[in-house]
């Protein structure tokens, strides 16, 4: 007898559409350089506005871009792709159609981390719809109003298989994907100003099952939290629903990160629905091996490669390798102090677990919203700082005192060390410290010659805050235990 679907289990299945916008100079089939908060329709022509008898011209560097997504994705790249008109109605779109890739994609079959990717094409973007109350540039008492500067922007679409099974795994691909586009150079992959732009279909089904569930769709989300709990709000919609006795019908939703409501936009349109046909003024995209053997040589080391060797040639640890793969300025930085201490002698150099706890852990609560280049602290100051620490010259809570100095106005470690008076405090000072600590601090000691080991606490404390910080640690505990006998 068939399970009651109330009672049954249910898994998400996800896919994701990604819409890149190219940091070309100019537009997808046309001379108009690109735009973002100029004069709204300032950045327009015939071309890209549709007019009458006017003809499309293939940006080269957007097809550069698209080559060089699709060997970093390892997709298969088409020897000879096509252009197709996709025609709808819709206000942001100046033609009534676009300009994009149908059945012969630039590239596909690829696969990004754990992800299948089915295919990545070229097109070109719409047109910006402000409405009324909206914020930006334009204004109107009501209704919308559209900008055509952004109109022929070069995208690319890649789609991935449904291979995600969980919000938090899809917006943590998506932080792969996006430190991969930007690793890159081919698009700033600003979320926020639209640059990077995700749809998530989902659907679920039985565990157990092979057969897709009916997918929903939830349109732009611009945030990796914005995308995390738009799915996980429609998981619940879809398993409330079929847990009730409905069935889940192929729709696409938006999904309001403010109320955390899901409203239907409009049914999913099939693809005979935008009626596509070859594009007649373009001809088939064929790329040459010498345009082939310049995308490959623009690759660089990509992000899931680093993460990789940082973690089998340093023995980091996978969450730290991929901090500092994904954050490519972050390992950037990493990777300069480390080449900084190497050149420090054995006894002054910090290891590279170290040195990346002080960057990931130390540094990067410090940045805030900035990158590593926009800070005052430089890789060689850091490594020098750590290089101390790990030779003693100075404690693990002075230096964290002298890293907040660094972040501030930057400066040389030694010198603010100097200057501050926070040199690790010398044998004989630390001693008579710790004869005080101990004196004043009875009940403690009894409590550790007792066996309360936890009692030392109050110990070390008393002598971290007469040294204000400049005492090791780990010489104190010594010291103190040497002195009562445990």
């Amino acid at each position: 007898m068939p399970e009651p679907a109330a009672e049954r289990r249910y898994e998400p299945v996800i896919g994701l559409e990604i819409h890149v916008q190219l940091s070309t100079r100019t537009k997808m089939f046309c001379g108009c350089e690109l735009s973002f908060g100029q004069e709204p329709n300032s950045r327009t022509c015939p071309v890209c506005l549709g007019h009458p008898g006017v003809l499309p011209v293939v940006n080269a560097e957007a097809v550069h871009y698209g080559l060089m997504i699709g060997l970093a994705l390892d997709c298969r790249i088409a020897p000879r792709s096509l252009f197709h008109r996709k025609s709808y109605f819709y206000p942001d779109q100046a033609k009534n159609y676009q300009i994009s890739q149908y059945d012969v994609p630039l590239a596909r079959d690829g696969r990004l981390g754990d992800v299948r990717v089915h295919r990545a094409h070229l097109e070109e973007d719409a047109a910006k719809l402000v409405h009324a109350g909206a914020s930006g540039r334009i204004h109107s008492a009501s209704g919308s109003t559209v900008d055509f500067n952004r109109g022929g922007t070069p995208l690319v679409e890649i789609v991935t298989e449904p291979d995600l099974r969980s919000a938090a795994e899809a917006a943590e691909w998506l932080r792969l994907l996006r430190a991969t586009l930007k690793r890159l150079g081919v698009s700033d992959v600003n979320m926020e100003e639209g640059s990077l732009r995700c749809d998530a279909n989902v659907s679920i089904r039985p565990v157990g099952q092979a057969t897709l569930g009916v997918k929903a769709e939830l349109k732009n989300m611009n945030s990796f939290r914005f995308l995390q709990r738009g799915i996980e709000a429609e998981i619940v919609r879809q398993e409330e629903l079929v847990r009730g006795g409905g069935e889940v019908t192929q729709d696409t939703l938006h999904f309001d990160p403010r109320t955390g409501a899901l409203t239907s936009l409009r049914s999913k349109e099939e693809a005979h629905d935008y009626r596509y046909f070859p594009e007649p003024d373009l001809v088939p995209l064929a790329p040459t091996e010498p345009m082939l053997e310049r995308a490959r040589a623009a690759l660089p080391e990509l992000p899931a490669e680093r993460a990789e060797r940082l973690e089998r040639e340093l023995a980091l640890s996978a969450d730290t390798a991929r901090l500092l793969a994904y954050r490519g300025e972050l390992g950037d930085f990493f990777e300069a102090a480390l080449a900084a201490n190497g050149g420090a002698t054995a006894d002054g150099a910090a290891d590279a677990r170290t040195l990346a706890s002080w960057v990931t852990v130390e540094l990067v609560p410090r940045l805030g919203d900035r990158e590593p280049a926009d800070s005052p602290v430089t890789p060689d100051a850091l490594a020098k700082l750590a290089g101390m620490v790990s030779s003693k010259a100075v404690s693990q809570s002075a230096a964290k005192q002298v890293l907040d100095a660094m972040a501030e106005q930057g400066g040389d470690p030694e010198q603010l060390v100097a200057e501050r008076g926070l040199a690790l405090a010398g044998a004989d000072e630390l001693g008579e410290i710790v004869d005080r600590a101990v004196a004043s601090n009875r009940d403690a000691v009894e409590q550790v010659r007792s066996g309360n080991g936890k009692a030392i606490g109050a110990i070390v404390g008393a002598v971290m805050r007469e040294t204000k910080g400049r005492a090791d640690g780990g010489e104190v505990q010594r010291m103190i235990r040497e002195r009562i006998g445990f």
